[in-house]
């Protein structure tokens, strides 16, 4: 019996097909069950949209989540087996104990670490990396933080972000968590998500942005200029050297969420509406960064940079300068490191001063704040949450002793004077999204 349902299911397996369509995740934890039927019930049969559910399960209890699911719609349900092919018009689930990545629309299996489950962080952030604006992310009912980042994740790289209503979930921590880091676009029920998806897939196979061609036609191109010179005329910042593709993304992003079906449809609301001129604004904007990004770079300072600058002073003082630091955690990270390392050398009494500026002042406001969501510093490590943080109304606070080291300015370094005798500067979160002109 189970050779033949194997059979049955390798049958139903489609074959590779091309990755130009949305790749749905969704996840969930406990209470999920009734969220993933309310969700998969209301889609329609035909969408367009390949659909990934991934769960927190009892490892040693096999999932019977396909055959549930299979009886609420007639989409064909899958458990995950290695190295399956994603296709439009399917649901996919993914096994007990297993982790589950996306790599170029094959899904990979692999074994599920012991100790903590953040299996919905890691699918959703191979998706976002692999399918970029095609990735939507939907995180549903569920204990913890699971999905935040993932979301996070999904919109750095030009996705959609949906999160269920705490009204309708039966534990609201996970979808909660997203909300409080404010990396969701849409807050629904679950029933109500398969037609906001359809806006979006329909926003996907209509607009030029989504499709392959290196040259936008002529029309297009010209609404993009337009597009420039209300945001400089809104914000004061020119954006015409900064990557395109990485600007036609977000622009993107905002024509499926408006629901607008083209470029011509989303200028028009754009000339009108300032409050879609600042979303637009602060969407180009969405930082990539986290606390400690890049692990590798900071044991480069520990072990080289600050060595050499301290070596080289004639004064015990450190001038670094954070250009592009977004919401803060850059700046933050550097100065917990630069503080660690002279505890550790014991020079304690060299004087640090850091300078972190950007151009989004929303972004500055709570850099200067430095309070940040549990999601985004739990994967720190215990040490570090103990001597650098404060819990503060369930999120963290960066203690004092290392705000105080910091000061937050908006500033736009391709117009405004540089800050100047710095014996550090830190660029990497604004130069990925200039071209080889501006950097």
């Amino acid at each position: 019996m189970a050779a033949s349902k194997k059979k049955n299911k390798s049958k139903l397996q489609p074959p590779a097909t091309v990755q130009n369509f949305p790749i749905v995740g969704i996840g969930a934890s406990a209470g999920g069950l009734d969220a993933f039927k309310s969700l998969i019930k209301a889609i329609p049969e035909v969408s367009g949209m390949a659909f990934v559910l991934v769960q927190h399960l009892d490892p040693a209890h096999e999932s019977i989540l396909p055959e549930i699911l299979q009886r609420v719609t007639k989409i064909p349900v899958l458990e995950i087996t290695d190295d399956i092919h994603l296709a439009p018009d399917h649901i996919y689930v993914i096994p007990s104990n297993k982790m589950l990545i996306s790599t170029d629309g094959v899904l990979k299996l692999t074994d599920r670490a012991k100790k903590i489950n953040l299996s919905i962080d890691v699918f959703f952030t191979s998706i976002a990396e692999v399918h970029k604006e095609f990735a939507v992310g939907v995180v549903l009912s569920g204990t913890g933080t699971d999905g935040t980042l993932g979301l996070k994740a999904i919109k750095e790289n030009g996705g959609i972000s949906i999160a269920q209503d705490t009204e309708s979930a039966a534990y609201d921590g996970m979808p909660q968590s997203a909300i409080n880091a404010g990396v969701v676009d849409f807050i629904l029920a679950p029933e109500k998500i398969p037609e906001q998806l359809s806006h979006i897939s329909s926003t996907y196979r209509s607009t030029h942005v989504f499709k392959e061609e290196e040259e936008l036609p002529k029309d297009d191109e010209a609404i993009f200029k337009q597009i420039l010179s209300l945001l400089r005329q809104r914000s004061g910042v020119d954006f015409t050297y900064y990557k395109q593709p990485t600007f036609h993304r977000r622009i993107a992003r905002r024509i499926a969420i408006t629901k607008k079906r083209n470029l011509a449809g989303y200028l028009k609301i754009l000339r009108t509406d300032k409050a879609e001129q600042d979303a637009l604004f602060q969407d180009i904007l969405i930082p990539v960064t986290s606390f400690f990004r890049d692990p590798k770079a900071f044991q480069f300072l520990s072990s080289t940079v600050f060595p050499a600058l301290l070596n080289n002073k004639s004064q015990d003082l450190i001038r670094i300068w954070v250009a592009g630091c977004s919401t803060g955690e850059e700046a933050y990270s550097i100065a917990i490191c630069l503080h660690e390392y002279l505890t550790l050398t014991k020079k304690e009494g060299t004087k640090i001063q850091i300078f972190a500026s950007d151009i989004s002042e929303i972004a500055i406001k709570k850099a200067r704040n430095g309070v940040y969501p549990k999601s985004e510093v739990e994967r720190l490590s215990q040490e570090r949450i103990k001597n650098y943080f404060t819990k503060n109304n369930g999120g963290y606070e960066v203690k004092k002793q290392i705000r105080d080291l910091c000061v937050f300015a908006p500033h736009n370094f391709l117009k405004d004077p540089p800050f100047a005798k710095m014996d550090l500067i830190s660029c990497r979160n604004v130069l990925i999204y200039m071209d080889s002109f501006l950097q």
